[in-house]
């Protein structure tokens, strides 16, 4: 079974505006003063956790140009544009379809390309602990971070769970109300949920074409044109076609077949300026 790593790396990363732009989003920029990008330090994270995967990036067309500077060493035709933004589950339908005619026996991590992880030893077992578990079942595993506050801006997975250990979710809540996210956090059990998400081919062509059969439609109409130089021409054509629908919304929340991880160690989305500076004790603001 070959193993598979897609980053998503499409976000134009409004809410840093103006540090990320939507020329230079924020998945490409240097925002912990360390030399490297956010894609360039996922990408690192992930060649720790499988070294001898394939990688993927799904991003936008203006943004192929930025993703071939900071990891060269991903061929490029595995690096799929989007004509326009969809929103996750159409690009993640579409980089797994690609993924499975090449690689029928596929296992695949599909991950933001943007969050801080700083124990990548801790993380890469935690990948490997889930790649494992989805090898040979029918099963979708998500990460789940504990949760350090009513966060409005995370979706929510409900699951006993300790740390390291693979269990099946009782419910996945995508982003709360303020009460609902402090009823969670009163009630425990909850966890953020990472946006990190792994499984075979199969398993998720099963979920899609169950979940979100529109979806399906189109990608079965691209299909031909996979791997051929008409390829890029029927995606502009036809991607546009997909509703504009995120992976949790289309599937996470209806599966019967989702599992979770429970992370033991730090992770931030990085998604506002307080978040940086807790992180680097700078504000990210003031150099502008």
């Amino acid at each position: 079974m070959t193993e598979h790593i897609v980053l998503l790396a499409g976000g134009v990363g409004s809410r840093l505006f103006p540090i990320s732009t939507p020329e230079r989003p924020k998945q490409f920029l240097d925002l912990l003063g360390c030399g490297k990008s956010l894609i360039r330090i996922t990408y690192e994270r992930f060649l720790q956790a499988s070294p001898d995967a394939h990688f993927w990036v799904v991003t936008g067309s203006n943004y192929t140009r930025l993703v071939r500077e900071q990891i060269p060493e991903i061929p490029e035709d595995q690096i799929l544009a989007e004509p326009v933004g969809r929103n996750t589950a159409p690009c993640i339908a579409y980089a797994c379809r690609k993924i499975s005619k090449l690689y029928p026996d596929a296992n695949v991590v599909v991950a933001p390309s943007d969050a801080y992880v700083p124990d990548s030893a801790a993380f890469a077992a935690s990948i490997r602990e889930a790649l494992d578990f989805t090898a040979g079942r029918e099963a979708v595993v998500c990460l789940g971070i504990a949760p350090r506050s009513p966060h409005t801006g995370y979706g929510y997975i409900k699951a006993s769970a300790l740390p390291g250990k693979v269990v099946k979710v009782e419910a996945f809540k995508e982003k709360p109300e303020l009460s609902v996210a402090e009823r969670y956090l009163s009630e425990g059990g909850y966890w953020w949920n990472a946006g990190i998400f792994v499984w075979n081919v199969c398993t998720i062509e099963g979920e899609l074409r169950r979940y979100a059969p529109q979806i399906c439609e189109v990608m079965d109409a691209l299909d031909p044109s996979f791997n051929t130089p008409s390829e890029q021409n029927a995606l502009e054509e036809l991607f546009p076609q997909c509703p504009k629908i995120s992976i949790d919304y289309a599937v996470m929340e209806q599966s019967s077949v989702v599992y979770m991880l429970a992370a033991d160690w730090e992770w931030s989305d990085l998604g506002s300026f307080e978040a940086i500076e807790q992180i680097t004790g700078r504000n990210p603001l003031k150099n502008i």
